[in-house]
């Protein structure tokens, strides 16, 4: 096994192991249990999903790297409830807004980490020739996510009513929606400028392949 693949393969363990630990952190005593469940939900599914695949479909570092920070977003969002995280009312003062803007960090992180996934997935199936036609696509990918995603909060507002407040995290803010959906945008748009650096992973992660499937072969002879 390559020294490159020793690393990934210790920085997937300390990735897990950190992810656990913080989810057992914000388990234990959250703002409001039923809004911590429904905001850890993604990391609950995403985390198996990436073992369960990371030998018959491993994705970049890149890639590996953005989920691992926006499942942090994500814990933490769950444990405090967006509305009332710490670092939100630091950012809050420091930028004198009228309200937390933690939940705007999570819905760019709901934009960029789509997009690299968006691309890789296009790029590796071979779906598009096109350069323009692939961003094109990424970025409709990821509005359509973010609006699914506002679709899923406004079925827990009916479903819950007022419990659904700290899920919302609005904040009163009437046009909440909308500026979920441009930091999304944002995210999308931020994702293609690490396009040249995400290729270059991309094709050491097919010449990889490559050679891993070579030697497998060459063994079962």
């Amino acid at each position: 096994m390559q020294p490159e693949q020793n690393m990934q393969k210790l920085l997937q363990w300390l990735g897990t192991g950190i992810l656990i630990v913080l989810l057992l952190w914000s388990g234990i005593s959250p703002f409001d249990r039923i809004t911590w469940l429904m905001e850890v939900l993604p990391v609950l599914i995403v985390l198996p999903l990436l073992w369960y695949s990371k030998n018959n479909y491993p994705l970049t570092n890149l890639l590996y790297g953005l989920i691992f920070l926006h499942c942090i977003v994500l814990i933490v969002g769950g444990a405090y409830s967006y509305a009332r995280v710490p670092l939100g009312f630091m950012l809050q003062q420091w930028l004198e807004l009228d309200r937390n803007p933690y939940d705007k960090i999570g819905h760019f992180f709901q934009g960029l980490v789509p997009a690299i996934a968006a691309r890789e997935i296009l790029w590796r199936g071979a779906y598009v020739s096109s350069a323009k036609m692939l961003n094109f696509l990424i970025i409709c990918v990821v509005l359509a996510i973010s609006a699914s995603y506002e679709l899923i909060e406004w079925g827990a507002a009916l479903a819950l009513g007022q419990g659904a407040d700290e899920f919302l995290g609005t904040q009163g803010d009437v046009w909440d929606t909308q500026s979920d959906m441009f930091l999304a945008l944002l995210g999308a748009l931020a994702a293609l400028l690490f396009g040249r650096f995400h290729q270059r992973q991309l094709a050491s992660l097919k010449a990889g392949s490559i050679v891993e499937h070579a030697v497998s072969g060459h063994q079962s002879r």
